[in-house]
This record gives C-alpha cells, sequence and structure tokens, in this order.
C-alpha cells in the first residue's frame, strides 16, 4: 500500500485537477506543481509548491526545462525498500515524490488544426511530462502515476476507501497505461515528423503503428472471436440509426467508401462480404440505384449500399423495397432519415470524409509480421489506354471499358467484370480460375434476365490463355480491358482481331487479394 504524501501535478487538460487537488489536501499531502496548473491551484486556494522551489532551478527556455531535474526524477525513481537509494535521497536533501499527475501537451490535437506549421507543432512536443510518466510508472511500487483525467474519480475513491493510500495493484495497472500513453505520443509525433518531410510513402526501418480504440465490437468476423476498433473511424462514418456496427459490417463500409471513391457522377454501389454486386451511374441517383439493384438483386438481399449524393426520396422509397444491412450517403434529409428510421435494425451511416485522403499506407498480417504496400490508388483514362487490335473500341465502348476498370479494382482476384458504360450486367469474383470468374458472371447476369449483348469485359489481371477472352466473345462482349502483359498476349491479341473485338492494355494491374 502507498500511503500518498507528496504528489506533483502538472497538466495540459485541467479538467478536474482542482478537484483532486483539493481531495489530497483534505489528506495533508504537500503539492507540487508547474506554470498554468499552478496559477490555477492558486487561484483556487489550495495551498501548492512551484517545481523551482524544489529544484532551486527558475523554468527557462520557454518553460522548454523545468521539471529536468535530479531532484524531481530521483524523488520518482527512488527505491524507498533500497537502503543505498534513501542514503543518497538524504544525502542530497530530496525528498520521496509519492503520486505523479500529468497529461501531455496536446500534440495530437494541435497537427489537425488546419494551417499548424512545423515549427508550431515541434512546441507542442511535450519532453518533461513523458520523462516524468516513465519514472513514475517504472517505479510502480513508490510512485502513483496517473495521465489520464478520466481516472482521477477512481483515484479520489480509492483515496478516501484506504484513508490516503493507493494500492499496489492500482498503482502497476496505471503504470502500464502510462506505457502505453507514451509509445502512442511518440509513434504521433514519429508518423507526423516523417509525413511533415514532403516523401512519398517510405517504409522505414522500424514501423510503428498506435492507435486509440475506438470501441469494442460485439464479435469479430465470427462470434467466437473477440474484437475492437481502433483509429479514426469516426472521422470518415458517423452511425445515424440502428445497431452499434459489428466487425464485418464495418469491413464492408470500407469496402463501399473506397469503390464509390473512384466515380464523380451520381452513383450507387451494392456491396456483399467486400464485393461489389451492382454498380451504377445515372444523372440522378434514383437511376444510378436502380441500375446498380438491376445487376444481382439475389446478392443485393442483406448487402450495404453506398450513395455519393444526399440520399432523396425516391432513391430511398426503392432500397426500401428489399432488406438491407446498410446505407452509406454523404447526408439524409430530415424527411428520408425520419423514413428510413422505421426500421430498426438498419443502420444508417453519414459519410462525413473522403477516404482516399486518410489511407496513407495499406497494412495485411501475415504470421509473424505485417505487409505494408502503398494504397492502390492509380487510374488510368482513355488516353492513357494501349489499344492493341485492328479495332479501335466505339465511344460507347471505351466510356464502358473505363467503368467496368474501376470496378474491377475493387473485385477480389480473380475478378471479371461485364459491364455498360454505366452499370455492371454481371461480376464473378473471388474463383481461383479467371474463365471460372467469367462464367460465374455470365451465369449471375442470365439469373438476373441480363443480356450479355454488346457489353465490355474487363480483367484485374492479363488473360494468360486465349480462353479466357473467347469466354467473353461467347458471352457476347465486343470490348476488353486488360492489364496485358502475357508471353500470350499476341496468341490473345489474335483471337480478339479473329472475333472483331476490340482491346486495350492498361499496363497495370489490379489484384485485390
Amino acid at each position: 500500500m502507498l500511503k500518498i504524501r507528496r504528489a506533483l501535478l502538472s497538466v495540459s487538460n485541467k479538467d478536474g485537477i482542482v478537484e483532486l487537488a483539493a481531495e489530497l489536501q483534505r489528506f495533508g499531502v504537500e503539492i507540487i506543481s508547474t506554470g498554468g496548473t499552478h496559477a490555477l491551484l492558486t487561484a483556487s486556494n489550495i495551498p501548492v509548491r512551484q517545481v523551482s522551489d524544489i529544484t532551486g532551478f527558475p523554468e527557462i527556455l520557454d518553460g522548454r526545462v523545468k521539471t529536468l531535474h535530479p531532484a524531481v526524477h530521483a524523488g520518482l525513481l527512488a527505491v524507498l525498500d533500497n537502503p543505498l537509494h534513501r542514503k543518497q535521497l538524504d544525502e542530497h536533501r530530496i525528498q520521496p515524490i509519492d503520486l505523479v499527475v500529468v497529461n501531455l501537451y496536446p500534440f495530437e490535437e494541435a497537427i489537425e488544426k488546419n494551417g499548424v506549421s512545423l515549427e508550431e507543432s515541434i512546441e507542442q512536443i511535450d519532453i518533461g511530462g513523458p520523462a516524468m510518466l516513465r519514472s513514475a510508472a517504472k517505479n510502480y511500487r513508490f510512485s502513483c502515476v496517473v495521465a489520464n483525467p478520466k481516472k482521477y474519480s477512481s483515484i479520489i475513491a480509492e483515496l478516501r476507501e484506504r484513508n490516503g493510500s493507493i494500492s499496489e495493484e492500482t498503482c502497476f495497472m496505471l503504470a502500464k497505461e502510462v506505457f502505453q500513453h507514451t509509445a502512442h505520443y511518440d509513434a504521433i509525433i514519429a508518423e507526423y515528423l516523417q509525413r511533415s518531410g514532403g516523401e512519398q510513402i517510405r517504409f522505414p526501418e522500424t514501423f510503428t503503428v498506435s492507435l486509440k480504440k475506438i470501441a469494442d465490437l460485439r464479435y469479430g468476423e465470427n462470434p467466437h472471436q473477440p474484437a475492437a476498433l481502433y483509429g479514426k473511424f469516426e472521422h470518415c462514418f458517423k452511425k445515424l440509426h440502428g445497431k452499434d456496427l459489428s466487425y464485418n459490417n464495418i469491413i464492408d463500409i470500407t469496402a463501399a467508401a473506397n469503390l464509390l471513391a473512384e466515380f464523380a457522377e451520381p452513383t450507387a454501389v451494392i456491396i456483399k462480404h467486400t464485393n461489389p454486386c451492382g454498380v451504377g451511374k445515372g444523372p440522378t441517383l434514383a437511376e444510378a440505384y436502380r441500375k446498380a439493384a438491376t445487376t444481382d438483386p439475389k446478392s443485393a438481399f442483406g448487402g450495404i449500399i453506398a450513395v455519393n449524393r444526399p440520399l432523396d426520396m425516391k432513391t430511398a422509397d426503392q432500397i426500401n423495397q428489399i432488406f438491407t444491412e446498410i446505407i452509406i450517403s454523404p447526408s439524409f434529409p430530415p424527411d428520408v432519415l425520419e423514413y428510413l428510421m422505421k426500421k430498426k435494425e438498419r443502420r444508417l451511416i453519414q459519410q462525413t470524409g473522403d477516404v482516399r485522403s486518410v489511407i496513407e499506407v495499406d497494412i495485411r498480417k501475415v504470421t509473424c509480421g505485417l505487409l505494408l504496400q502503398a494504397p492502390d490508388n492509380v487510374r488510368v483514362s482513355a488516353e492513357e489506354l494501349k489499344v492493341v487490335t485492328e479495332r479501335r473500341p466505339t465511344e460507347d465502348e471505351m466510356e464502358a471499358m473505363l467503368f467496368a476498370w474501376k470496378v474491377a479494382k475493387h473485385v477480389k482476384s480473380n475478378a471479371i467484370v461485364y459491364a455498360e458504360k454505366d452499370c455492371t450486367i454481371g461480376i464473378g469474383a473471388g474463383q481461383m480460375s479467371r474463365i471460372d470468374s467469367s462464367k460465374l458472371a455470365v451465369r449471375k447476369a442470365q439469373e438476373a434476365g441480363l443480356s450479355l449483348a454488346h457489353t465490355v469485359v474487363a480483367s484485374d489481371a492479363f488473360f494468360p490463355f486465349a480462353d479466357g477472352l473467347l469466354e467473353a466473345v461467347k458471352a457476347g462482349a465486343t470490348a476488353v480491358i486488360q492489364p496485358g502483359g502475357s508471353v500470350r498476349d499476341n496468341e490473345v491479341i489474335k483471337a480478339a482481331n479473329d472475333n472483331n473485338i476490340a482491346m486495350a492494355f492498361t499496363g497495370i494491374r489490379h489484384f485485390k487479394h
């Protein structure tokens, strides 16, 4: 049990600090403080000493140096049941510090402000605070450390329950929190400084990721898997209605938003298990959704629908006709929101941020490590395509090819997408054979009663043999867009020419594993 006799309070966030200090005062604790914290406590009629009174040294360098002193750190680090440590404290007239309450300069909040300069951000890097936190946390048996203002109430309760003392179990728990806190703080600084260097994405010798927990989830992909959400998901998405989001919901929302970001026109996408099962664009959102829903109505049941315009009542009424897990829109007018909220289980999500602006690196867990890569943000224009056949694509075919190519990028490999210039017709995803993906796309189109005549087909990777292209010909496609690069490209090009098919190479592959 640690009896609190002497405490050092130095906080950037002043919430609750007066109440905590007042409780310490009631137990006769000597309070030491710095700068703004000292001024606040003094104004609140709480007796408090300046750190400079303890160190015998004034704050200097605009406050950059104030607690970096042996009188502070020896008081935090002394092992009090070690006779040598006790002897050295006495020799140097240093008293132990039993409680440290410190929260750090708000670096993360500072760098999120618009227009903040590198120099201004640097001044928000706390040096003395992390040093005190780490010292006290290392010596948790003899020094209790609190970095989170949300813990003040429990500290006050324990002081009252234990007559001014804190248990070792509490001290150990708080010490673990502190090392997590300082690790996160340092990781944010390191990431910001690297980003501020102006380089493109690069991969440092040591990769550190530190994210704050947003929420515990009910479970992961399956009910037997515990799960939690970390990061800044709420910066891009805000739940307006419905049950809490599940692990799978969050993954599907991400997939839908990333696909939707490919299109500027009014567009609707329908996602099922991260794969698109329908994409449509049009002059109105209602028309875009109608086209998307036509592609694969069977798979659309229970899917995730995302649109890139405020959701109007006409579109909402169409969506409401089938069971939908989630609807995502940049905004929901009040009447539309009220209408859709009548289904209690359905989640309504407002997309508040551009997903492209926050994704800087893709991370994938592998056995005993992580894989990092730059995100697949490459886009191609008509001018960048290389037409390799005798027949050039028509204007409509070219538009359809570019549309299909955008969708294929977001379909699990092997990916085959049949499309017209404003909607998908058939999508084959995730098959081990590209031929099977093509057959699956054709079968889905036929089940939906759609004609594949005069469609185009997009393949996320090259056709290794001519049989994949011939499958598209048999289905009724008249143009093909693919990366090219196979050793049998000439064979595939000949098959296209023999069947009067227009074909263009992108020179870019869009594998999605």
